[in-house]
């Protein structure tokens, strides 16, 4: 990693907070990487299942859609241990068809992912968005890969579970999910009959049809034992 890029990196997410967290080091990286908005996923057991930070309602909202469909950047970036950069989502609806429509919608372009690591410990991704279809720079990416590192060791701090985390998947896309969404889909399997599988996918398709985050939609089940 190229040392100027990272003490440069590090003085940004200073400058932005006395004590830096997730999400203000994440808007000092959208600054200063010319990034409209950005967003974290973390992992726990391999699993990419936790929202780690959005700079607004709009990273909130295309973050979502990756956890809810099972597929976009973070995930690629992730199983990949890669960069993952697309210059106009507008021309990936075959690649990630269930997800960027919602990206685009929040007015996304373009998209560099990065994954989130500490040597060989894999913990998440980074994204970054515009709302042009522009390539970011070399210098931009390099850039991003010491926010990267940075945003891991501050994942670290907040989510010391996250030291647990397999290296590996056993398959592609989100796996597991917070409590509160395993607790709704058992609602649905009990008040329908379903397999645990076929209740988590009712929900998860409720959640990307209704534009809906996946956690509220499982939060309604839960307080009124039903989808609608």
């Amino acid at each position: 990693m190229n040392q100027d890029h990272h003490a440069a990196a590090w003085q940004r997410i200073s400058a932005a907070a006395d004590t830096p967290t997730l999400v203000t080091a994440c808007r000092a990286c959208a600054d200063d990487l010319g990034a409209d908005f950005a967003g974290v996923s973390l992992v726990t057991a391999g699993e990419l299942r936790l929202m780690g930070a959005a700079t607004d309602e709009r990273a909130r909202l295309v973050e979502d859609a990756q956890l809810v469909t099972g597929e976009g950047p973070c995930t690629e970036a992730f199983t990949q241990r890669a960069p993952v950069e697309v210059p106009d989502l507008h021309h990936a609806a075959d690649r990630w068809p269930a997800y960027t429509p919602t990206a685009c919608e929040q007015g996304a372009r373009s998209v560099l992912a990065l994954p989130l690591a500490i040597g060989t410990l894999a913990i998440g991704a980074l994204d970054l968005y515009r709302c042009a279809p522009t390539r970011f720079t070399p210098a931009q990416q390099e850039r991003a890969e010491a926010y990267a590192g940075i945003l891991a060791v501050l994942a670290l701090y907040e989510h010391p579970h996250l030291l647990t985390t397999r290296t590996q998947l056993t398959r592609s896309g989100p796996q597991g999910y917070p409590p509160t969404v395993h607790m709704a889909a058992g609602v649905l399997a009990a008040k329908y009959g379903l397999s645990p599988d076929d209740a988590l996918a009712r929900l998860r398709a409720h959640s990307f049809r209704n534009d809906q985050p996946l956690l509220r939609t499982a939060e309604h089940v839960l307080d009124h034992q039903r989808l609608d």
